[in-house]
């Protein structure tokens, strides 16, 4: 057994007054974070903006603050919130990663598929035309190796809802790169 303290601890412990604290929840998830927002928000600048962003509504958010759920799932919905918030006023441009490509790739039809993966400009337009909410899901699923319930907790809806997302956005985008 660990003698860490866990995120929830030290998140209260922060509220209470400890910068020390505080620094340990930032080195702990700093790094995951700005990598999920990078792959949502598309681009360095809005990535820096909402990463910055959500630091301060943790800090701002402090003595509000309760441990009845994890801190992670707390502070990815605080930076999906804000993500989705900027993607709404511009259109980003998400970039292509092996994950989304592995699991476009793992789909039924890999003859289809591989044609459709030559093009990878098709693969970056079928992931812009995703609705954020969708794209947010196949995200934290595929990059953040979050299970089905997590996902849920972060995007405040039921489990069934995000199944349904993740089916939704794989038809999506099959369907997208299986059309000339």
């Amino acid at each position: 057994m660990s003698d860490e303290p866990t995120d929830e601890a030290l998140m209260l412990a922060y509220a209470a007054g400890s910068a020390g604290a505080f620094e340990q929840l930032y080195q702990r998830h700093r790094r995951k974070l700005y990598a999920y927002l990078g792959k949502l928000c598309g681009s360095a600048a809005a990535t820096d903006e909402v990463f910055q962003e959500t630091w301060l509504r943790v800090v701002d958010a402090r003595q509000r603050y309760r441990a009845d759920a994890p801190f992670g799932a707390w502070l990815y919905r605080i930076a999906q919130r804000l993500a989705i918030d900027l993607l709404r006023k511009t259109r980003p441009q998400v970039a292509v990663d092996e994950v989304v490509t592995q699991l476009v790739t793992s789909e039924p039809d890999p003859a289809a598929l591989s044609i459709a993966l030559e093009d990878q400009a098709r693969l970056q337009a079928a992931l812009d035309e995703l609705p954020h909410e969708q794209r947010a899901a196949v995200l934290l699923q595929s990059q953040e190796g979050m299970s089905l319930e997590q996902i849920a907790q972060i995007s405040e809806v039921g489990r069934e809802t995000i199944k349904s997302r993740l089916r939704y956005a794989m038809n999506r985008l099959r369907a997208s790169l299986v059309k000339a």
